[in-house]
């Protein structure tokens, strides 16, 4: 448990429940203990940055945590939950050190920002600067995003050449990097182009370097991206754009290890490894003959697909939250969070830019809106109305006629109500993932975050048609 946790100390197990939520969308690590007891246990091994009690509890008292707290750790902010009723003993716990007292009920926004501000005087106790939370390579809980980085964990001490398919804007550079970092050549340099990005009669001089005299404006020699690359790896982005001349010099490299300046005569060892990125469909490119079949299965040792951003919207609470922050802390400024409905919308929209769109407009967000909860009329006016169809409205929409058709039910004495509408739900999920996928039972499971096993299942318990056709 990190030091900077923050402790709940409460006996209501869902007032404990409500704290955590709360603290984990914002990002605080939190420890929680049913009884100051359990709390005053582990205080001298593991202290924490603030501490959060009832006044009430059973066996030792908040009244009593304080003081203990107080003696042990004086620098520790201690704030007391009380009732309305127990104002006067929440005076008396205020006047003997605690650090603020937060009456129930209470808004959970409100608590939350109590608590920062009693992180900062921790901090400022301590005399302690925060460290900064180390970036994370890449986020994703969606299954899709779990293969990838499973992927990129048993290719940790491999060699191979690595294609990665994606959308543009999905992060191939950034598995790219990850595959790099995790490597046995993570101490030599990562090196990488888009080819689609140089001109045509540059990129082999951008490539594989060039000799002097080679051509009008060569006054001195000049290594390639291969040779800046020595020992490490070349990241070949947009490989999909690569003209047919340099796809057959590539495919001479990656054969027998050796390429030439250009205008050179001496052939150059090459010791990299290359890993290769593109947005297209290279498997049609080569039935169309713009993309060398040889060069296709010299690259297409190891395929990563990364899913586009709408295929893991489930991500876009966390990675909206990191994006935030980071922003955040690059101007100086507070983060900025979403309200519920805001965030609702942008998991509806359909990010044709993938997660960098979304990087970019958490930092429009950061610069431009006027508050620091964001709403929907915040967002800039382009995204407002383009939700993915149907998505934000529909979402309110369905709620509604979910909550009214309940209530009808209810009134009508129905019974199994629950179980009922359940099914009905299941049933529409899985038949339209499936459709969505042609009826790839392993796609369609990853969509929905199931299990394979678990999506034969309930096809078979729900009654689903076969538009599933059985895979191997």
């Amino acid at each position: 448990m990190p030091r900077n946790a923050v402790w709940i100390v409460d006996d209501d197990r869902s007032i404990r429940w409500v704290f955590e939520k709360a603290l984990q969308r914002e990002g605080i690590p939190c420890r929680l203990f049913e009884s100051a007891t359990d709390a005053l246990a582990v205080l001298a091994a593991e202290p924490p940055r603030v501490v959060v009690s009832d006044i009430r509890m059973p066996g030792i008292s908040g009244i009593t945590l304080l003081e203990r707290i107080r003696a042990q750790q004086p620098q520790v902010p201690v704030i007391i939950m009380t009732a309305y009723s127990d104002l006067e003993s929440a005076v008396s716990a205020f006047q003997g050190g605690a650090f603020e007292y937060l009456p129930k009920p209470f808004d959970v926004d409100a608590a939350v920002d109590l608590i920062r501000k009693a992180l900062e005087e921790s901090r400022r106790n301590t005399n302690e600067r925060e460290p900064d939370e180390p970036m994370p390579e890449m986020l994703g809980q969606a299954p899709a995003m779990q293969e990838v980085f499973r992927a990129i964990g048993r290719l940790s001490q491999s060699h191979a050449t690595v294609l990665i398919t994606g959308e543009s804007g999905s992060g191939k550079e950034l598995v790219a990097r990850a595959l790099h970092r995790h490597s046995p050549r993570a101490a030599r340099p990562f090196i990488a182009i888009n080819t689609a990005a140089i001109p045509r009669d540059l990129l082999e001089s951008e490539l594989f370097g060039h000799e002097r005299g080679a051509f009008t404006g060569a006054q001195t020699a000049r290594q390639g991206r291969f040779e800046q690359a020595e020992g490490g790896t070349l990241f070949l982005d947009e490989i999909g754009d690569m003209p047919a001349e340099l796809q057959t010099r590539l495919l001479r490299v990656l054969s027998d290890g050796h390429f030439y300046r250009v205008g050179g005569m001496q052939p150059i060892r090459s010791n990299v490894r290359v890993i290769a990125a593109t947005h297209q469909d290279l498997d049609q490119r080569v039935r169309d003959g713009l993309f060398r079949e040889d060069l296709y299965h010299r690259l297409n040792v190891i395929r990563l697909r990364l899913p586009p951003l709408r295929e893991r919207a489930q991500d876009i609470p966390l990675l909206t939250r990191h994006f935030l922050q980071h922003s955040a802390r690059e101007l100086g400024v507070e983060a900025k969070r979403l309200s519920d409905n805001a965030l609702r919308y942008i998991v509806g929209l359909s990010f044709p830019g993938n997660v960098r769109q979304l990087e970019n407009l958490c930092h429009w967000l950061t610069v431009m809106a006027p508050g620091q909860t964001v709403e929907i009329d915040d967002l800039p006016p382009d995204l407002r109305g383009a939700a993915a169809p149907g998505a934000a409205s529909t979402e309110s929409d369905w709620l509604v006629q979910l909550d009214r058709h309940a209530d009808e039910s209810l009134l009508r004495g129905e019974r199994g109500i629950l179980d009922r509408l359940s099914r009905d739900f299941e049933r529409i999920l899985i038949t339209r993932a499936l459709q969505h996928t042609g009826g790839r039972r392993i796609e369609a499971a990853q969509l929905l975050g199931l299990g394979r096993n678990t999506l034969t299942r309930k096809v078979q318990e729900l009654g689903i048609g076969e538009t599933a056709d059985e895979e191997p």
